[in-house]
């Protein structure tokens, strides 16, 4: 329907149908409808249930009324009308029930407005004009436009070092700061925390998807995700843990390409099982995050996965992060371990239990809550980071970079040099 990163689309659909309950309101209807150039024949009788059965069967009109008022549930009903209405519907509720609680998630389902009974005619009149106004409003698509879209994934080497908490940080900063169209993809099934740490139901978007790859579209986007502000939708699940995940991963590349084609940023929460058993999830990835400790079980991981990285995903450009970092207290300096990964480690993050705990109070992801801790800054510092990966341009085979270091890096070259310099050492 007509959620915010709807692409819309007209083709040779109806411009108006209705469908409505009672004769009282039909007759109120069918003198606007008539006054805004439209056909009264398109006003039918019967509610959302009749108007679902018709729109399986046909084109969705460009802007549809649905009467909820015989309906039991009105917001499980307005999902069965969303899966079979066309992307860009602007879609119009009329009901009895006053709910302000009603009115709010019929709004966020997609709904553009929901109209109180009795009608009047001066209500109908200025509500259609605004829905025609919003469908006819550029949706600033250009399909022959290159379109920017970076997508990043961050990866835990261990258990507890930060993962999702980056996670939910930069899509944050992404959608708040940046003001950039943003999803976030939780893909810890079973135990995710992102929409825990946004302080939303995670709702059964991704679950759905997980059983029903085939109902991945456009539309289906719009209905399953979580829109946690303007900017920020989330697809989370709280999968009960007797359910073990059965799928191929190909629901969860149909999710990254529908991303692409709705948003500028994607934001995955990938645990490392999930990189083990779909490798392929990292195919259209730009950035690769690993948040890190300095610990030795860390550093190990930390160079397993940059090799695995280097065979399966060398397109992805990495970049370290190590998180939770307490001065005077970590197993293994920041020299050694940088010279047991082989390469620097890019972002330094300070422990801050406090500000963790503070978030968790508020409800708020941690760099929202703490906006002026050291913490918060150095993953500001990430987030425009990976924005600038979005400058990086390939013509004819070669690359420039702007406002990225880690492309001056020639990783091959550097090894090369260290191994003839062990050599010479061994020699001398």
């Amino acid at each position: 329907m007509n959620a915010p990163w709807s692409s819309g689309m007209s083709g040779n659909r109806d411009p108006f149908a209705a469908y409505i309950c009672d004769d009282t309101a039909l007759d109120i209807l069918r003198p606007v409808v008539i006054e805004m150039g439209w056909q009264p024949e398109k006003c039918n009788k019967g509610g959302l249930r009749n108007a679902v059965q018709s729109l399986s069967v046909s084109a969705s009109p460009n802007i549809l009324m649905v009467d909820l008022s015989e309906s039991g549930d009105p917001l499980n009903d307005i999902n069965a009308l969303a899966e079979v209405c066309e992307p860009g519907t602007v879609v119009v509720a009329i009901g009895q029930v006053n709910d302000v609680r009603l009115y709010r998630d019929l709004l966020a389902s997609g709904i553009h407005d929901y109209l109180l009974k009795p009608l009047s005619a001066g209500q109908l009149r200025d509500c259609l004009n605004q829905a025609q106004a919003v469908f006819a409003a550029p949706k600033h698509s250009d399909p022959d436009a290159v379109k920017r879209h970076i997508s990043t994934a961050v990866v835990g080497t261990r258990g507890g070092v930060g993962a999702s908490m980056l996670t939910t940080s930069l899509a944050w900063l992404f959608s708040d700061d940046h003001k950039m169209p943003t999803a976030l993809l939780d893909l810890d099934v079973h135990f995710g925390t992102g929409a825990l740490a946004l302080d939303l139901e995670p709702g059964r978007g991704l679950t759905d998807a997980i059983d029903n790859p085939s109902r991945i579209d456009g539309l289906f986007i719009e209905r399953a995700m979580i829109r946690a502000n303007d900017n920020l939708a989330i697809l989370s699940a709280e999968a009960p843990i007797n359910s073990p995940l059965m799928t191929d991963g190909s629901a969860f590349l149909q999710l990254e390409e529908e991303f692409r084609q709705a948003f500028e940023m994607t934001v995955i929460d990938l645990p490392r099982n999930m990189l083990i058993n779909f490798p392929h999830l990292l195919a259209d990835v730009n950035v690769v995050v690993l948040a890190t400790e300095m610990t030795l079980a860390s550093a190990r991981d930390t160079i397993r996965l940059l090799s695995w990285l280097k065979s399966n995903a060398a397109h992805a450009q990495p970049i370290i992060v190590a998180n939770k970092v307490q001065t005077g207290a970590i197993e293994i300096s920041k020299a050694d371990f940088e010279a047991s990964i082989e390469r620097s480690i890019d972002f330094t993050i300070p422990l801050d239990a406090k500000a963790a705990a503070n978030a968790a109070k508020l409800g708020q992801v941690f760099a929202d809550a703490n906006r002026n801790a050291k913490s918060s800054q150095v993953i500001r510092q990430l987030a425009e980071r990976i924005i600038g990966a979005s400058d990086e341009e390939v013509t004819d085979g070669t690359s420039a970079k702007k406002g990225s270091l880690l492309g001056n890096f020639d990783f091959k070259s550097l090894l090369k040099k260290k191994e003839s310099a062990k050599e010479k050492a061994t020699a001398g």
